[in-house]
């Protein structure tokens, strides 16, 4: 085994990218940019240096904290949730998402009409506008969902660059709505109505971590994950994710565990480990190995994702006008809950948390719909 693949190398290095995000989040231009930014930035650059493995290369590590690290690090976080916090934002969270989903489906259409990829791409233009349709609705599940209904998993370069550009868009779109919500806010002055009783960043600085809340909170992520895994194969039609959701709510509603020490943080750490991969799976080489069949993949994602980010900023600023929420609700689109939360976090908008969370589940729900809509309109 190469020592560029040696897990323990690897993790050491994402580990490293995360201090480094965190220092530099700390500067004056850092403190724009954000640390979740920054740790996408740092690890695509190693990874396009083949420092550490990318996508076409990926290790079972990258797949272990995409299953098991990132939903844990959403548990944490919702161990700081109180459920009084989330009344304001809930509805309009669920509206937003709901059109930005349709956004998604018209970008995608409106891309075709646009950009004509099936002269390039033939027959497979239509299920790969289906998989994208899917993914930026509800993820990757969505993504493979049509892929396996067609056989497109099979078209081994063809799915691997569709991979690879999804993996180029999304890492983009997460720079973009990190960005936008203080651009927008000079052109077209925002509202934002956080929730008085939500509490203050202070509240969550987790100064004082101690050894024993350090002991529970390993213990209830693991026993919590596991037991959502369990409950999920009898409940198949339940995502495990809003299981363990439920779970780390209901925990959170306790005076014992909310008086633990040190979740917020480790949660936090642990999305910055996630965004790390999501930097890391941001391979331009692939892309570019493609040639033409690569310019069009990429060409036709960008465009269906910038018209979707277009129609939702048109009616969410028409209707809303909180950037920021507008940001996260877009992020659950096209990158998933995960990263949704992260920009909830980087906005300190902690009553978005459980929200965001709450639509990246329903995007799983619409998403495979949504595909097969756009395949069988096409």
């Amino acid at each position: 085994m190469s020592f560029i693949s040696n897990p323990i190398y690897v993790l050491g290095m994402l580990s490293f990218m995360v201090i480094l995000s965190i220092y530099a989040g700390k500067t004056k231009l850092g403190k724009q940019l954000g640390a979740a930014l920054l740790v996408i930035l740092f690890t695509a650059v190693i990874a396009n240096l083949k420092l550490i493995p990318s996508a076409s290369n990926s290790i079972d590590l990258y797949h272990v904290i995409f299953k098991y690290v990132a939903p844990i690090s959403i548990f944490y976080l919702l161990l700081n949730i109180n459920l009084s916090s989330i009344k304001r934002a809930g509805l309009p969270m669920i509206s937003l998402f709901v059109i930005g989903s349709l956004a998604t489906t018209a970008g995608i259409l409106l891309s075709w009409v646009i950009l004509s990829p099936e002269n390039i791409l033939g027959e497979d233009a239509k299920i790969i506008a289906g998989m994208l349709t899917g993914t930026y609705t509800g993820g990757s599940v969505n993504f493979n969902a049509v892929a396996l209904e067609y056989g497109f998993q099979k078209k081994g370069i063809l799915y691997a660059g569709t991979i690879a550009v999804d993996n180029v868009v999304t890492a983009f779109w997460i720079l973009a709505t990190l960005i936008l919500p203080m651009l927008l806010s000079r052109v077209w002055q925002g509202r934002v109505e956080k929730n008085k009783t939500e509490k203050s960043k202070d509240d969550f600085l987790d100064k004082d971590m101690d050894l024993f809340s350090l002991a529970w909170l390993i213990f209830l992520g693991l026993t919590s994950f596991y037991v959502s895994e369990i409950l999920g194969e009898y409940f198949s039609q339940i995502p495990s994710i809003l299981i363990l959701t439920t779970i780390g709510i209901g925990l959170a509603q306790s005076k014992f565990i909310s008086n633990l020490k040190g979740s917020h943080n480790l949660g936090l750490y642990l999305v910055y480990l996630f965004l790390a991969v999501i930097g890391a799976y941001c391979e331009f080489n692939a892309v570019y190995k493609l040639k033409e069949v690569g310019l069009m993949l990429l060409l036709f994602t960008s465009f269906a994702v910038f018209l979707h980010g277009v129609i939702i900023i048109i009616i969410g600023g028409l209707f809303y006008r909180d950037w920021q929420m507008i940001a996260i609700v877009s992020q659950a689109n096209v990158g998933g809950g995960a990263s949704a939360i992260a920009l909830a976090e980087t906005f300190e908008r902690k009553e978005l948390i459980l929200p965001a969370i709450l639509v990246g589940t329903l995007g799983n729900a619409l998403g495979t719909y949504l595909g097969f809509f756009v395949i069988y309109v096409l």
